[in-house]
């Protein structure tokens, strides 16, 4: 039915293969979150006449491009994706970039105690793909559901518009998951040098999927040939007092100097499946991969040569989304990332507007020529490429004058899904307090340093209730480290180590059964194999 008729894409400019259906656990559902075609395609249509749009955060792009190695460590890349991007020597991938603070307003300084955004926008002959992450390699939730709740903790105040310890504490006091993202914040890892100087990470687990149609779990990193270099909160205070912006000064000073910041690109890998060997979840974001274990294999490089021409129509008009991939590199069933894709791209619909892939800085690489049924919204720019027949703007079409599907894949990769419909805690919590009592041991004396007096002046703005349960956590991460933050702030240290586990949640160093649902209940049976 494809002869001489132009392939049906999605904005991105990915092959349309399937406009039939939707992905679904089984016959009958429930749909999956991660239905990104779906996603596009109905949020753009629910705005095609409600026009939208929202600010954006602090933050400094640039202009690049990607080489690939063609390998993956010392195998063909070939063994492990068949996306191109990653197998094509020789190639470079057009990128453009966006660094970013996380809870500040568009003019906060960039000297700010935050994670930083790292996102990456590769403009591929498949279409884009985007790897949206941050500097720290974990995060502090585990589930999009509580990512709300997590800002508004984080935000300043509702009436008195001011950012509190307290509130942040008392938000993370409840998830004993967030205490090893709060032990990278709170040391100067909380305050990269500047854009340059620091890590990325896609935080979240995809999956790589070769042509055989068989996939392995993978977590992507960028690792700064430029060296990592952090500062102190008194560090920072001095810079903030001459420059508020001095991280984007930095990066468009040393690229206009022929400074161009490189970083090369790596995955760790996993054979797919639950690992029920391991002591957490390879799924859960709140965890690392021990490089002992998962070494980083490069893959390629990332070089940014040019500044942006205008700050705002590159810079704040750009727009990721997690669910933005090319074949060969697929979802996982992490939470977050399942929760991530519906809400980014979302969000660029509201906030840029719902034709926001027409921009220059969002579409495609020129050589990846859009054909979609979608149409009008607000701002709309152009009409994406159709058929033989302009009046048929659907699929399929009895007349075959519109758009096709694309060829399928010769194999796929088709994971095998079985349980019951429920809401879920995470099971494996053993490493909620080893990982971050491993990072907490892990740092220089002078960085355990700040990240101490960080969270004592923290401490003391908080309510006694809220300081206790702190230290609780901080002690159960590693002992050292409980007291150290007990005695800097005052804080009664027996009587925090007297308190009893969160109510529901599994005691330090222990699991829970499998499938506990988060009312502390239990599957009554495992849905019975085929």
């Amino acid at each position: 039915m494809s002869e001489n008729r132009p392939i049906l894409t999605t904005r991105q400019g990915h092959p349309v293969r399937d406009n039939q259906s939707t992905r679904t656990v089984g016959e009958r559902g429930p749909a999956t979150l991660e239905n990104y075609q779906f996603i596009e395609k109905i949020t753009h249509f629910d705005r095609e006449r409600i026009p939208e749009r929202v600010v954006h955060a602090r933050g400094a792009g640039a202009h690049g491009y990607f080489e690939a190695y063609g390998k993956i460590g010392n195998e063909p890349a070939s063994k492990y994706t068949r996306a191109r991007v990653l197998n094509e020597t020789g190639v470079k991938t057009p990128m453009f970039v966006r660094f970013s603070t996380v809870a500040g307003a568009k003019e906060s300084p960039e000297t700010e105690r935050d994670p930083r955004g790292f996102a990456v926008k590769f403009k591929t002959v498949e279409g884009n793909w985007d790897l949206v992450g941050n500097n720290l390699k974990v995060f502090f939730i585990r589930d999009a559901i509580k990512f709300p709740d997590m800002i508004h903790a984080f935000k300043p105040d509702p009436v008195t518009n001011r950012q509190e310890a307290w509130r942040f504490f008392d938000f993370v006091a409840q998830h004993p998951e967030s205490i090893h993202m709060v032990t990278h914040l709170k040391s100067p890892w909380g305050i990269p040098a500047n854009y340059r100087e620091m890590e990325g990470s896609g935080v979240n687990t995809y999956k790589l999927v070769n042509d055989r149609g068989e996939a392995v779990l993978c977590k992507f990193h960028w690792e700064p040939k430029q060296g990592v270099r952090n500062l102190t909160s008194a560090q920072a205070a001095e810079i903030q007092g001459k420059d508020v912006g001095h991280a984007t000064r930095d990066l468009y000073d040393n690229i206009q100097a022929g400074n161009f910041p490189e970083w090369e690109f790596c995955v760790q890998i996993m054979p797919d499946g639950p690992n029920d060997h391991l002591s957490f979840d390879p799924l859960d974001d709140t965890k690392l991969w021990p490089a002992e274990d998962f070494p980083l294999l490069p893959v390629g490089r990332m070089v940014l040569d040019r500044v942006p021409d205008n700050f705002f129509a590159e810079v704040e008009q750009s727009a990721f989304g997690t669910g933005v991939l090319v074949d060969g590199i697929d979802f996982s069933d992490d939470k977050m990332l399942q929760g991530r894709t519906l809400s980014y791209s979302d969000t660029q619909r509201y906030r840029v507007g719902a034709n926001y892939l027409q921009l220059p800085i969002n579409a495609p690489q020129p050589g990846v020529k859009v054909y979609s049924n979608q149409r009008d919204g607000q701002m709309t720019y152009g009409v994406d490429g159709t058929g033989k027949n302009r009046h048929i703007n659907y699929e399929p079409s009895t007349i075959g004058e519109g758009l096709a599907e694309a060829p399928k894949p010769a194999k796929d990769y088709h994971q095998p899904v079985e349980g019951r419909l429920g809401r879920y805690q995470t099971s494996r919590t053993e490493d909620d307090y080893t990982q971050a009592g491993v990072r907490y041991r892990s740092f220089e004396d002078w960085e355990r340093d700040d990240l101490i007096a960080n969270l004592v002046a923290d401490m003391k703005q908080c309510p006694e209730p809220i300081q206790l349960r702190m230290v609780w956590h901080f002690w159960h991460a590693d002992e050292d480290y409980g007291r150290r933050v007990a005695e800097g702030a005052g804080i009664d240290l027996e009587k925090a180590k007297a308190l009893p586990p969160l109510p529901g949640r599994a005691a330090p160093g222990k699991r829970l059964t499998p499938e506990t649902y988060t009312d502390g209940s239990q599957a009554s049976h495992k849905v019975a194999a085929e």
